[in-house]
């Protein structure tokens, strides 16, 4: 294993420790994956079964496109998350990271019709280049896989309508970076709309002069920015996930 790797190991491993300690995961469900940098589109995924607290860089699994475990492990993929996330890596090659969670403000905004609204600044940060997945069922159908790039396009968020959420970035930073926003704007929605008052949307020209937030050229920046913070964060907390 090179360096490379290893360091897309870690990344990937730290990723899963920051939802844990944000609360975001759902007990062995929902998923992180990353692109092993180099030709072979391989990518790393969690090993199903394990907790997200309790992921390391070397308990990571190696799956190739067409759905292999190429990592010897008492643990197999989840095939679900293939199908989201193989979809995504195999289409774009500037997605490197992609997360999916099932939280309880992501979902409940995926529930409403309207999908997320332009009510604060985080919304907006993510709203013009904010993405829509129609639910299908359990994603085990790799069928299925044409129609999230579809959908997905060219944007790094988006809402699995009646399911969850999804970001996808450049780097790890990057990645962490808009599902964070995406994470707190719906939670900040459902906030806003449970004390039962009328909720004021921002004026469009505002909304616009904020798409590109999270286009794929601001998440390698912003991405390169906080990263460093984050894990320091985490090598405070518990230093296991680099194992």
């Amino acid at each position: 294993m090179n360096d490379v790797e290893w360091q897309a190991r870690v990344d990937t491993a730290a990723l899963y420790r920051l939802i844990a300690l944000e609360g975001w995961d759902d007990l062995v469900g929902t998923h992180v994956s990353s692109r092993i940098p180099g030709d072979e589109h391989h990518f790393l995924l969690n090993p199903y079964g394990m907790l997200f607290e309790e992921i390391t860089a070397s308990s990571l699994l190696t799956v190739d496109l067409d759905g292999n475990q190429l990592t010897h492990s008492n643990y197999n993929f989840n095939q679900a998350g293939f199908t989201i996330h193989s979809a995504v890596h195999m289409n774009r090659d500037d997605a490197m990271f992609v997360i999916h969670l099932h939280t309880d403000y992501g979902v409940a905004v995926s529930c409403q019709e309207n999908g997320l609204k332009p009510l604060n600044q985080t919304a907006i940060a993510v709203y013009s280049d904010l993405a829509y997945h129609d639910y299908e069922g359990v994603a085990t159908n790799l069928a299925e896989r044409e129609r999230i790039v579809e959908d997905l396009g060219a944007k790094n968020a988006m809402i699995l309508r009646n399911h969850g959420t999804m970001a996808c970035g450049p780097n790890a930073g990057g990645a962490w970076q808009a599902i964070y926003r995406l994470e707190r704007a719906c939670k900040y929605q459902i906030l806003a709309e449970s004390g039962g008052a009328t909720t004021r949307s921002l004026l469009a020209d505002i909304v616009d002069s904020r798409a590109g937030t999270t286009s794929t050229e601001a998440l390698t920046t912003r991405g390169e920015f906080i990263w460093p913070a984050l894990l320091r964060k985490l090598d405070r907390i518990d230093k296991s996930y680099r194992d």
